[in-house]
């Protein structure tokens, strides 16, 4: 009796094409290619993605998708800090991220130009800003005086520079279970929100290289 063929969905590509990734220790060089190897009709990729680099951009936003589901599954999170927010996002990602670390290693390093490898995640930065611009309009929503109001620009700009920071220090951890790794996020989001609370940002004149210095020296 014949096997059914899988359908295709957005995450039947995810999982080929990172499969494909491993297995041939390289991005596919087409769209025909990745397709013919992974036993998917060529029109059905483009029902997703119109590209191999939007299929590559997908994988991080759906990383992004998939740690949102994580945290909302937990009926406390809504009441949550802020601050405590931000480190169950961070916490949850690289956990995920974890689980995809031979993959994302490959794909973070096959590009010799570290900006081009940069490229893949311009989806994710999107949503990584999004998700802190909101938690801080909604802390400045509860608060009543202008002065004590956050920038939500600034935040999640700085929030993205704190993800970047965190992602290369993980790329380069060794430690068992990345136990440095949960150090890092812990110190660095206590000091982001530190530094929100008590220092007037526009007076900082480098951001990325203070939020450096402050979370791994």
């Amino acid at each position: 009796m014949a096997t059914k063929a899988k359908k295709t969905t957005a995450d039947v590509l995810i999982s080929k094409y990172m499969d494909y990734v491993l297995d041939h220790e390289m991005v596919p060089k087409s769209i025909y290619k990745f397709c013919k190897v992974s036993g998917i009709k060529e029109e059905d990729f483009y029902l997703f993605y119109g590209s191999l680099d939007s299929l590559q951009k997908g994988i991080w936003e759906q990383f992004f998708v998939n740690t949102i589901a994580v945290m909302e599954k937990n009926e406390e999170f809504e009441s949550f800090s802020n601050k405590d927010k931000m480190l169950t996002f961070f916490f949850t990602f690289f956990e995920i991220l974890t689980l995809n670390r031979s993959y994302v290693l490959f794909v973070l390093g096959q590009e010799k130009n570290p900006m081009k490898n940069m490229g893949q995640l311009k989806g994710l930065r999107k949503h990584i800003k999004h998700f802190a611009k909101d938690l801080i309009e909604d802390g400045n929503a509860e608060k009543n005086l202008k002065i004590t109001k956050h920038n939500p620009q600034l935040f999640s700009e700085g929030a993205w520079l704190q993800f970047m920071f965190i992602l290369r220090f993980w790329t380069k951890d060794d430690s068992a279970r990345f136990e440095k790794t949960d150090m890092a996020i812990e110190k660095s989001v206590n000091t982001i929100f530190d530094v929100f609370d008590n220092t007037p940002l526009e007076n900082i004149l480098d951001f990325g290289k203070f939020l450096y210095k402050e979370s791994f020296a």
